[in-house]
Formats: structure tokens, sequence, C-alpha cells
């Protein structure tokens, strides 16, 4: 920490050369040193600001609060003199020079006293605030967290391993909460506000964001940030992990590379789309896939993909595109496979006509609890576009289009597993006939908190095994035999 005769001294010192130099605030040589013509820099962009040294804070304000209003408030003193679009053609490593002499010369006119590495995490706070997300800039850049939570510009919660736990991460005020969100939104072509105070969004990772502001948040900007590794999960990490079993993971992966049409059920944070992204990988290369999603989210890694995503409404409550829209135009587009992030609405039937037209192999998302939940959201989605269909027909739609059914869930203990593996069959007057592969068996919890289970083969053997031995496909029976573990 300063002493308190050397801070009066230094403090002096850097009055002093604000006094000599008041045509170039910076009084550090290599800030205020020409810069090359072909090198542009900061100074180069805007003359930066002097800063006035001001009274004290009372010591009995607490360092973080301090910080944080000094990082605030240094922020916008930047943006004001700065122009931020000349930031991307600095190289990283002149900006935080930069950067760095500004908040040195800030911290001693301020009277805060820092240690070197306070002094650096102080400059971090403040480079991310120029260019990232602010405050929650680390907790994105932190692998080991999959979600990001914030209840208002004082609460702030992150989950790591399925476990929910707080942050002393905040926010200075509700204004500076939402210029972040508005940062987020903007860079993908949204907008919130008191007019349309719900979005959907992604950031530039792929990672989702919902964001709900007043009036509807009342207390303040909730905003739920869920997060995808920069690295997709595999089925073999998966399988690592102990979401499923090897046995299981070959028997999806040939009816995935067969074009067994499948759904992928679960609850919200069951890891629907982490197992859709896994399995997409054994489509082969040679296919054109298009993705429809509310937004953009998957990450499929075959080099002819077409992404598409929904449009909500303008200011005038005009041009929104919903999913609907978007299936029936992939349908022009000559696809082999047709990927729906998540099925939620009226385009269950569309996608259902696409399943049945020659776009075996497709894929979605539903939110259901049970493989026999999945079909009933079904039926009710088909339901809800209108068409004047018997429940006969609509349960013929889907028997026809529809092979296997994986669901996952996530435990109690926060792991996330492939609890049912099951085929439909067809249909037997107005009811569907299903049945189960695998399935996942739980037999109890340890004291620590963690279920206790394991995955279980029921004995039957899948109709499709028939179309994968013409595609040249061999599951070893084995694979389905209950006395044998898997």
């Amino acid at each position: 920490m300063f002493g308190r005769f050397t801070a009066t001294k230094r403090i002096a010192e850097a009055e002093a050369a604000a006094a000599a130099h008041a045509a170039a605030p910076f009084a550090a040589p290599e800030v205020l040193a020409e810069p090359p013509m072909d090198a542009p820099s900061l100074q180069a962009v805007a003359e930066l600001p002097k800063i006035e040294t001001t009274e004290a804070a009372p010591s009995i304000t607490p360092l973080r609060d301090k910080l944080l209003d000094a990082k605030v408030r240094l922020h916008r003193k930047l943006i004001e003199e700065i122009n931020l679009s000349a930031i991307e053609k600095v190289s990283e490593g002149e900006v935080r020079r930069q950067i760095s002499a500004l908040v040195a010369q800030y911290v001693m006119a301020e009277r805060i006293a820092l240690n070197t590495q306070e002094l650096e995490d102080f400059v971090d706070e403040i480079i991310d605030e120029m260019t990232g997300l602010g405050p929650i800039e680390p907790l994105l850049k932190d692998p080991s967290i999959n979600d990001i939570l914030i209840n208002g510009h004082e609460c702030v919660y992150i989950e790591r391993a399925g476990i929910l736990e707080p942050t002393p991460v905040r926010f200075k005020d509700e204004a500076h909460l939402l210029r972040i969100v508005n940062k987020i939104v903007s860079a993908v072509g949204r907008r919130v506000d008191e007019s349309q105070p719900l979005c959907d969004a992604r950031l530039l990772d792929g990672s989702r964001i919902n964001i709900a502001v007043r009036p509807i948040a009342v207390d303040g900007p909730l905003v739920s940030i869920r997060k995808f590794s920069k690295k997709p999960y595999n089925l073999k990490k998966l399988i690592d992990v102990g979401a499923l079993r090897p046995a299981m993971g070959e028997v999806l992966a040939a009816a995935v590379n067969a074009r067994i049409t499948s759904i992928i059920s679960g609850g919200t944070g069951s890891g629907k789309t982490t197992m859709l992204n896994a399995l997409s990988a054994f489509i082969s290369d040679k296919e054109r896939l298009v993705t429809i999603e509310d937004a953009a989210e998957l990450q499929l890694q075959q080099p002819h993909v077409g992404r598409m995503e929904t449009r909500p409404p303008n200011v005038e409550g005009r041009g929104e595109i919903r999913q609907r829209e978007l299936v029936k135009n992939a349908l022009r587009m000559r696809p082999d496979r047709i990927i729906l992030g998540e099925c939620r609405g009226e385009e269950a039937f569309d996608m259902l006509q696409a399943m049945n037209t020659g776009h075996e192999g497709s894929m979605a998302t539903v939110h259901a609890n049970t493989p026999r939940d999945a079909i009933s959201r079904l039926e009710q989605m088909i339901g809800m576009a209108g068409m004047p269909m018997t429940i006969a027909s609509v349960r013929g739609q889907i028997a026809a289009a529809i092979r296997v059914i994986v669901q996952l869930q996530r435990l109690s203990d926060g792991k996330r597993k492939v609890t049912s593996i099951a085929e439909i069959t067809g249909l037997e007057g107005d009811i569907l006939q299903m049945q189960e592969i695998y399935k996942y068996v739980r037999t109890g919890t340890a004291a620590d908190g963690t279920v206790e289970g394991h995955f279980q083969a029921t004995g039957v053997r899948p109709r499709f095994l028939t179309e994968l031995s013409a595609r040249g496909i061999t599951i070893p029976g084995a694979y389905f035999d209950p006395s044998k573990p898997l």
C-alpha cells in the first residue's frame, strides 16, 4: 500500500506534471512521444483527458465500492474522449500500455491506495469496460462456469458443476447494467427497452442470453447467460463424463448416420443442445444441412451448413419472422436434413411434414419430461397450427416421421444423464406404440448428495437395426442384453 508521505509526494509530482504539460495531459514520456505515421495509437485518435485532483473519499467507504465508482467514472471519461472504433486498429499491447498510464495517473489523483497487483486488476477491469462486457467479462472467460444469472445490478450468481453459487461481482447501478445489456443485444441486431422488455439473443461466441427489463422485471434487469464451450462436447466426452454408456452412444451414432429421424427431449438445462451438437457430428459431410433457431447457438462441424434464426418485430410491431416461416422457407433451400434448434409452437406441423417428405434424418429438441410426454407435446404443438386434423391423423404423422426419442434429465446433483432411449414402432388404433431400448435406473443418493444409479438395456432390439444392416452398419447383439453391463 502507498505510504502517506509517498502518496503526498506522488500527488504533488502528478499536479506539477499536469501543469507543465497542459497541452498534452499525459505526463508519461512514452505517451507524449510522437507516434510513427504508419502505426496508429490512441493519442493519434483523440486527445486523452486531463485528470483533475478531487477530494479523497471518506475513509469509511469500502475499497471495492470506491474502485467500482472510480472505474465507471474513468470509463465514462474515456468514452467521451476516445474514438473506440480506432481501438480495433491498435495492438492489444499498445492499448494496455496507454490505458495503464492513464489509470496510474488517475489512481494517484484520486488518492486510491493500491498495490501493484490491485493496480493491474483495475487496468483489466477498465479494458473490459471499454472492449468487453464489464464486470461479467472474467466470468465469461472462466471455462468452468456454465451459467451466469444476474438478478439486478447488485446480485450475480453463477453455476459451476451444476451447483449455483453467489459471486462478489456487481454493477455500479441499474444504468451501468443496462449499458452492458444494450451492448450485447445491439451486436446481434436486437433491442430491449420498455416497449419491448423481453429479448432472446446470443453472444459472439454463441452463448445464449435471455434478458428481461422493467416493467417486466420488477426489481431491475434480469439476465440469464447460458455459456457454450469453445470446444463443443463430442459424444466421446459425454461418455467420459458419464452422461451415457459407449454402447448407447454407438447405437445413437449409427442411427444418425443412417438417417433415422430423432427427437431430443428434456427439461431446461438438461443438455439437449449439447447432445444435438454431439450427434450431428455423425452426419455425412456430403449432406446439406439447414439449421433453424430462435437464437443461433448450434455448433455443427459439417462444411455445408446454412444457418437461419428468427427475427423479432420492429418498433411498429412489424417484420417478425417466426420459426414456422423459416421451416417453410428451408424446404425451398434443397436441404438433405433440417435441424430445428427447439420446437415449441406451430412449426411442429411443418417440421413433421418435412420429415415425411424426403428429409429423413432431420433432428429437433423438445421440452418434455419423458418420451411419452414428448409425443403429447408434439400433438399439442401441431394443434397450435390450427389445422383441421383428427387426433388419429396427428398421431399418424408423428408415427411416420419420428423413429427415436432421446430423453435427457438434469439430476439433483447437477449431473446430466440420458435417462431413456425409446423407439416409436407405429400406430395401433389411436395409440402410438413405443418401446424403450435403454434406461437409467436410479438406485439411491449418497451422503454427499451424489445420485447413484446405472444404465441398463431393456432387452428390446430396435426395429431400425434392419435399416442399419442394409447400410452396412452392424451393432452387436450383446449391446441389448440386460444381463450384461453396458
